[in-house]
């Protein structure tokens, strides 16, 4: 096998300051984070929208298989949506499974207050929504939380079956 560094001569390979030093830490942190995110389908000002469907298929479906939401969901410190707002979840989820209710989520959390202010976790994984617990990956991070890995833990507080409305708890693990 040939390297980059081999292709590119030695002296052009350049891996920029902070990768360079992370790569090279021995020390890792482990960060522990508990918010609630607030997914609102309802009412006048909706913070998760559906943008797609496959038309017969996802009506004709239990699980709503095909379809597919755009998310702007505000996280907040506790399951009172007028508790202080500390992030939003901003990304997609669809119905990726025929038999339960399974959404794939592909998201950034986003956080706006504290020391975590201006930096994000990447979230992706398969959510078996009907769960009262299931486990999605931390697959990315930016900020305080670049190279982040870790996992989710994501329990549900509130379903209000007729409007789709959720509010869960997310405890989440990240190394970083």
């Amino acid at each position: 096998m040939i390297s980059l560094a081999a292709i590119l001569g030695a002296q052009s390979f350049n891996v920029d300051g902070w990768a360079n030093t992370r790569l090279q830490a021995e020390k890792q942190t482990v960060t522990n984070l508990q918010f609630y995110f607030h997914d609102t389908l309802s009412g006048k000002n909706p913070s998760a929208v559906r943008v797609a469907q496959a038309a017969e298929i996802t009506n004709k479906s239990p699980t709503l298989f095909g379809m597919v939401m755009m998310a702007d969901d505000p996280l907040t410190e506790t399951p009172d949506p007028k508790s202080k707002l500390v992030g939003r979840a901003q990304g997609l989820y669809g119905s990726a499974s025929q038999a339960e209710l399974g959404l794939i989520m592909v998201f950034n959390f986003g956080f706006t207050e504290g020391m975590y202010k201006g930096s994000s976790i990447s979230i992706l994984g398969l959510n078996s929504a009907m769960n009262p617990v299931r486990e999605m990956s931390i697959v990315g991070g930016t900020g305080i939380f670049r190279l982040a890995r870790g996992y989710a833990i994501a329990h549900t507080h509130w379903f209000d079956p007729a409007s789709g409305d959720a509010i869960v708890g997310y405890n989440v693990t990240i190394v970083h």
